[in-house]
């Protein structure tokens, strides 16, 4: 129900925040779908982490998340209010975690990935003909803190994953030309269900 309710949320939340550019591909997702979207997403960490001391930052991290994705979606933004809440909340919940369970060490592995996928993003971002923007950057920081919470290995399969699926993504679209060589794309849902994913599998 969460997640849905997130779901349902998500598109008036990101309405709020105008666009920069307008949408390259799709139109807004209709709200019903971003829901589904939101139930499995809960529901996948739900499942996957339960019961862990650390679900609370998941989901909120996911559920800001959501809306990240339907604003990236329509208008090729990742606002910087929206990311910093998803640091914010995803930061303070983690650190409760941490004390709940006795794990600081996990709270400083946390911090460390965040800064190390910081460091990464930026030097792809800074590579010629590069698509990222430093929206994407800040963001795959965001991402960062939950994933090596859960160690090395699952830090380095959520950095991976987003750049496949937008591989594959990017590959059926101009296979039906829908886009071009030169469209651009938005790449924060591809970060998001990258980590998502990675969370999973962990």
């Amino acid at each position: 129900m969460l997640g849905v309710l997130s779901g349902l949320a998500a598109p008036r939340i990101a309405r709020s925040f105008p666009p920069h550019t307008p949408p390259a591909v799709a139109s807004a997702p209709a709200p019903v779908g971003i829901a589904v979207v939101g139930a499995v997403v809960f529901g996948g960490l739900a499942a996957a982490r339960w019961p862990e001391p650390a679900l609370p930052a998941f989901l909120l991290v996911a559920a800001v998340g959501l809306v990240l994705a339907v604003a990236d979606l329509t208008s090729l933004r990742l606002p910087d209010p929206l990311v910093g809440a998803a640091a914010l909340g995803g930061g303070t919940a983690l650190t409760v975690a941490a004390v709940v369970a006795g794990t600081p060490g996990r709270l400083a592995l946390a911090l460390a990935g965040a800064a190390l996928s910081f460091l990464l993003y930026v030097v792809l971002a800074l590579l010629p003909r590069s698509r990222l923007g430093f929206g994407d950057v800040k963001l795959a920081a965001v991402l960062g803190l939950p994933l090596a919470w859960l160690g090395w290995p699952t830090l380095w399969l959520g950095l991976l994953l987003p750049h496949l699926l937008q591989g594959l993504l990017v590959l059926a679209l101009l296979a039906t030309r829908r886009v071009r060589r030169d469209t651009a794309l938005p790449f924060g849902p591809a970060l998001l269900s990258g980590a998502w994913l990675a969370v999973l599998l962990a």
